[in-house]
């Protein structure tokens, strides 16, 4: 599926809702970057497909089940954002940095908008994840450094924990970042000028 296109991503919900009469959660994970990140290298286009997949992709998935999820008066909407979500830094450039932000605050609108409405939403911002992201970055980090990293598998658990709570509770942010956070101890590969 294509987050970015509102078209489809209407379509996949209608199909599921055909199919089970409802949606109790929405784990929205997609999420890209380019190695020309930068405002010295990032192009218009390169910023639009950031935007369109990192933001809109969130939103209209969360656009496409709110009616669902009002009519029963309930639903978990799960938006994973990024450490940069609430620390910028060099390493994500503007159009990341700025959508991840942008997800924090849509989480936090939909809490304020959609609790009257029993739905809940929760914002996870994890630091470095050794998924294929990374790839993009300018200079890919080596294996010993992505062996540190979170994994796949504790963002999993992650949103399970989160999924797991009663409807009463609700984690409005978690942020979760490797023991070994190259963000305070340094490390990270920078990019070449």
């Amino acid at each position: 599926l294509d987050v970015s296109n509102q078209k489809a991503v209407a379509k996949v919900a209608q199909t599921i809702l055909k199919q089970h009469r409802k949606i109790d959660i929405l784990v929205n994970s997609a999420g890209i970057n380019l190695p020309q990140r930068n405002l010295r290298n990032v192009s218009a286009e390169g910023w639009d497909e950031i935007v369109a997949i990192n933001l809109s992709g969130t939103f209209y998935p969360c656009h496409a089940v709110l009616p669902a999820m009002r009519e029963k008066q309930q639903g978990l909407i799960i938006n994973v954002a990024s450490w940069f979500g609430r620390f910028p830094n060099e390493l994500g450039g503007p159009g990341y940095n700025a959508t991840k932000h942008a997800v924090v605050s849509l989480t936090e609108t939909l809490n304020i908008e959609e609790a009257p409405n029993g739905i809940r939403a929760t914002c996870i911002l994890p630091g470095e994840v050794a998924t294929p992201i990374i790839e993009k970055r300018p200079v890919p980090p080596p294996p010993h450094e992505r062996a540190r990293m979170l994994q796949p598998g504790d963002l999993g658990k992650t949103i399970l924990f989160v999924a797991s709570l009663p409807p009463r509770a609700c984690v409005n942010e978690l942020i979760i970042s490797p023991a070994w956070n190259r963000f305070f101890l340094g490390g990270l590969e920078t990019s070449k000028n």
